[in-house]
């Protein structure tokens, strides 16, 4: 069990304010990683910071807004700076398009506005290159480096609705294995992680809604969401030892639900939420049949 340790590495985890991210720093934390934690604000980390510390291990703010690709830079170097250089970098931070009250927009794409994909693509793809161009130096000069970007399973699958969202995420997979085999010579592994529906802040409007969430979970062959410790254990997994001969991989968190079929495993799906039932069909009459036997089939 000891190549699941991380002791002594220096970590950064963007996104780490709350959900996935929070508890990813924790795992690291508890794996033995001091850990710099990124988000828009500083008083947003500071609860994960004490989760961290609770642990034995030394917690850095390193607060910014990574839609501005100049600030992502920033981010990365201070956190290298504040901790010695970096072992780890998990890029956790991503976004949705969102209402006024905080829900996300899940519109198909003819009916979305070209602001959202842009805005999407800005920060899950944009800022994601800046994260890793940021990073490559740091991870270079370190003897265990482990770069891990947090896609989805949005981008294996198809996710009508969520089109902008998915294509940013299929987008940070490729950018993967470009990286992995144009890093590898320098020790550098590089690795995605694609979770499925995992109950976050983000997903609130679906697992807080008894039908669509039972609409969703009948097309998940395990039959449950997945909880930020699933995902934070399988990213200790990507960032740790244990992993040492993995790079390249967009590894599927999913509970099976992009198996070719595997939504199909013999689990009776709930009626679709998006859609109206349609009605029942009404039996043709026999052309044998008398005009009784024509009404009971009407009725």
């Amino acid at each position: 069990m000891s190549t699941f340790r991380v002791d002594g590495a220096r970590a950064l985890v963007t996104g780490a304010s709350r959900g996935i991210g929070r508890a990813v720093a924790r795992a690291l934390a508890e794996a033995g990683a001091d850990v710099a934690l990124s988000a828009r604000t500083g008083d947003a980390l500071k609860e994960t910071a004490s989760l961290v510390q609770d642990q034995g291990r030394t917690a850095v703010l390193v607060p910014g807004d990574l839609a501005d690709t100049a600030r992502a830079a920033h981010v990365v170097d201070q956190a290298a700076h504040a901790l010695g250089g970096l072992d780890i970098v998990v890029h956790n931070a991503g976004v949705l398009p969102m209402e006024e009250d905080g829900s996300p927009v899940v519109l198909p794409l003819q009916e979305s506005f070209q602001r959202d994909w842009d805005s999407v693509l800005h920060v899950n793809l944009g800022a994601t290159a800046a994260v890793c161009r940021a990073a490559h130096p740091h991870l270079a000069a370190s003897p265990r480096a482990s770069l891990v970007l947090m896609s989805s399973v949005a981008g294996v699958v198809g996710a009508p609705r969520m089109e902008a969202y998915a294509a940013s995420k299929a987008a940070q997979i490729s950018l993967v294995r470009s990286l992995a085999t144009g890093w590898a010579r320098q020790g550098i592994r590089v690795n995605a992680l694609c979770p499925g529906w995992t109950r976050t802040d983000m997903t609130a409007f679906a697992y807080g809604s008894g039908p669509l969430s039972d609409w969703l979970m009948g097309h998940v062959p395990l039959g449950r969401w997945a909880e930020v410790t699933d995902v934070a254990a399988a990213t200790l997994y990507l960032a740790s030892p244990a992993s040492a001969y993995l790079t390249g991989h967009a590894l599927v968190l999913d509970g099976g639900m992009s198996v070719p079929d595997g939504g199909l495993a013999g689990t009776p799906k709930p009626p679709s939420p998006f859609v109206a039932p349609a009605p029942a069909p009404v039996p043709a009459p026999s052309p044998h049949a008398g005009p009784l036997a024509a009404a009971d089939a009407a009725r």
